[in-house]
């Protein structure tokens, strides 16, 4: 028995290849602004070489900014300071290795992203992930992520929803925490020394 789903997505959803987490509250609910919505989110930061990724973000972007010139847009332009997800890694961190020769996105949603990894229970279903210490900022994932047309009086543009998030790797945390293992890998021994 087949366990893909084989209807089609919309234009506007995307799984994307191997992509990195980044700035990853996907346990917990933040919230970037005292008084906002509590969201789960996370960065995702995608090689420049992945063009098959790519592709597909692009022509979910393209698809709602069409659909935003239609409802929003004078002469056939985007609305003035039209806010677009798709940010590149080299220019707008430079000082962040992490971020060098990719492009970068902010997925969020209300809802907690399902989270699962590439083993499959009994039943062949991808087994979820629960232990919040196993993904992290910095491991290996894929993603799969809606883009839709957001509109506040203040400013319109195009956001991208986090929806699930399947773990395919380990990688080094952006944290900024160290590892206890590696800070503590020396020769030390307790001398007996009172204090």
């Amino acid at each position: 028995m087949s366990t893909k789903d084989t209807t089609s997505k919309p234009v506007t959803q995307v799984t994307t290849g191997l992509v990195r987490l980044s700035y990853a509250n996907i346990w917990k609910a933040t919230s970037i602004e005292e008084g906002a919505d509590k969201k789960f989110s996370s960065a995702l930061l995608i090689p420049k070489t992945d063009e098959a990724t790519m592709e597909k973000i692009e022509a979910a972007i393209e698809h709602l900014k069409a659909e935003a010139i239609k409802k929003y847009g004078v002469k056939g332009k985007l609305p003035v300071k039209f806010k677009l997800p798709l940010r590149d890694g080299d220019e707008e961190k430079p000082e962040d290795e992490a971020y060098a020769g990719h492009w970068f996105i902010n997925a969020s949603s209300k809802n907690q992203p399902g989270i699962v990894g590439m083993e499959r229970d009994g039943d062949g279903k991808l087994k979820r992930i629960t232990d919040e210490s196993d993904v992290k900022s910095g491991d290996y994932v894929r993603a799969s992520i809606n883009f839709y047309i957001f509109y506040v009086p203040s400013q319109k543009g195009i956001a991208v929803g986090l929806n699930n998030i399947q773990k395919v790797r380990d990688g080094a945390p952006l944290a900024g925490k160290s590892n206890a293992d590696a800070d503590f890998d020396d020769d030390f021994e307790d001398d007996g020394f009172e204090m």
